[in-house]
């Protein structure tokens, strides 16, 4: 799961693979990376859908799914077990 999110910040945010592989757990996203606005969020959670063939729906998405990499790939774990 984290390589499947690794690569879609990387693809959708235009991020190099070096800077996204160096990602740890309580790396901050959301307000920490300049890349990552509020139009980008759109842009990487249908993605995320897409790659994992999941329905994320509006009201699932808040900040604090999005405050750090580890809080992302959790979420992304829940959604494609469920």
């Amino acid at each position: 799961m984290e390589a499947t999110v690794r690569g879609v910040l990387a693809d959708v945010l235009g991020l190099s693979h070096e800077r996204v592989a160096g990602f740890e757990a309580d790396t901050p996203l959301f307000g920490a990376l300049p890349e990552l606005d509020s139009m980008a969020v759109a842009g990487v959670l249908t993605e995320l859908e897409d790659r994992l063939d999941i329905l994320i729906e509006d009201d699932e998405v808040d900040g604090e799914m999005l405050e750090t990499f580890g809080q992302l790939v959790a979420f992304a774990n829940t959604k494609a077990r469920a």
